[in-house]
This record gives C-alpha cells, structure tokens and sequence, in this order.
C-alpha cells in the first residue's frame, strides 16, 4: 500500500501509465491513435478559449487528497486537465475540470469508478467524451452533496458557460 508521496517517487513509467487507487498501483495500456488524436484536437481547442489563470494539460497526475498523507492515497490520471497551474502532481483541489475519453478498456472506470473518485474529490466540472459516432460529449457539474449533476450529451457541437465561455466542435475530435 502506497502514499501519495511513495507513488510520486516511484518516477514515470516505460509504456503505458499507472494510478494510485487506495494505495494500489493499477496499470493501463497506451491509449490508441484515435484517443490521442482526439485529445490533441481537444487541447488545441480548449487552449485558445481558457481564462489566463487556467492550462490545459495531457494526462497529468492528479491527487484527489481523499487520503491522509501517511496513509494509502489516490492519483488519478485524466485524460485532459484544466487547472490552475501548480506542481506536477496536482492537488484536486487546483482542478477546474477533469475529462476522459472513453475508451474500451477504460469505459466502466471512466463511466463509475471515476465519476464517484473525482465528485469525492470536490473537481466541479467532469466531462465524458465518447468517440463512438455521433462524437459526443457529456458534462456533468458537481452538487453541494458531491454527486455530479449530468447534462444530456451534446453531439457535433458542445456550447456553455461554466466553467468558462467554450465552444467545442466535437465533430472535429476524431479522426
């Protein structure tokens, strides 16, 4: 069982990624061309429509600070990060919004295991992007009672206000 400061040590990984969930390391397979294809498209996006306090990043590690430092932690690696800037192990609660790319063999924790590890957490904006045609994105906002809220999911084109003004063109994420 790790802490989040013996994950953190444990330096990077040769293929593929890793996360800390109670302490245990699990590992993932390298995303395919097509889920990085799409993240890619969506920084490219995404970047020229941030406010100047917030980045964007690809997979970058974020601890969810459900954990005392001494005891068995949680990292998790979104596929995309919007942040206030910070460490390279960012604290949850620097988080703006956390978004994943579903995936076959990421779709389940995409879909259960992180909805309920990132509204624990407190990060306020988690969106769902399925590649499956129609390219769709699902946004969901997280309650006073830490649950997310969840928006019907947009197709072709994804517009709002929270947590910043964005316009997405979704039909451009795949490739």
């Amino acid at each position: 069982m790790l802490t989040v400061s013996q994950y953190a040590a444990l330096g990077t990984v040769e293929s593929g990624y890793r996360e800390l969930v109670e302490g245990r390391l699990v590992q993932s397979p390298t995303a395919s061309a097509d889920h990085n294809y799409a993240c890619g498209n969506l920084i490219s996006q995404l970047s020229t429509q941030l406010p100047p306090a917030l980045q964007v990043a690809y997979a970058l590690e974020v601890d969810l600070e459900l954990a005392p430092a001494d005891a068995p932690g949680f990292v998790r690696r979104p596929d995309l990060v919007v942040c206030h800037p910070g460490p390279d192990l960012v604290p949850a609660s620097r988080v703006v919004l956390a978004v994943e790319v579903l995936s076959p063999h990421s779709r389940y924790t995409d879909l259960r295991c992180k909805r309920l590890d990132y509204a624990e957490a407190g990060i306020p904006f988690y969106w769902l992007i399925d590649l499956t045609a129609p390219v769709s994105l699902t946004a969901l906002r997280l309650t006073p009672d830490r649950s997310y809220e969840e928006a019907p999911p947009a197709v072709e084109v994804f517009e709002t206000r929270d947590p910043f003004p964005l316009r997405l063109a979704l039909d451009q994420l795949s490739g």
